[in-house]
């Protein structure tokens, strides 16, 4: 399997622009040159995994969104590892947690 990079730089150019970003801006916080963040961009520069993941933080997106184009409920993962958790409770720490987040649901 081949990286298309010409979709990846959509995806961040995408992205950059919903975070309100241009491409001076970008490149500022990246600490590279404006035509850099335009190579990658236009898919000619294939970016390093520090770089995009970088980017990512900047503009507001996680890695596989680059890669897959979905971006991965946070939600989701919190979601699962409170499940994790509570499997690993015993009854009495089960019902302390059930207790703590009636408090917290009523703020």
């Amino acid at each position: 399997m081949s990286v298309n990079y010409t979709l990846i730089g959509q995806r961040i150019k995408k992205r950059r622009k919903a975070a309100g970003l241009t491409q001076e801006q970008l490149a500022e916080q990246l600490f590279v040159s404006v035509g850099y963040v335009s190579q990658i961009e236009r898919g000619i520069t294939k970016a390093n995994l520090d770089m995009l993941s970088n980017i990512c933080l900047a503009v507001g997106c996680d890695l596989p969104y680059l890669f897959t184009g979905s971006m991965v409920e946070q939600g989701a993962y919190m979601e699962d590892e409170l499940l994790a958790k509570c499997r690993q409770m015993n009854a009495k720490q089960k019902q302390m947690a059930i207790k703590i987040i009636d408090i917290l649901l009523e703020k």
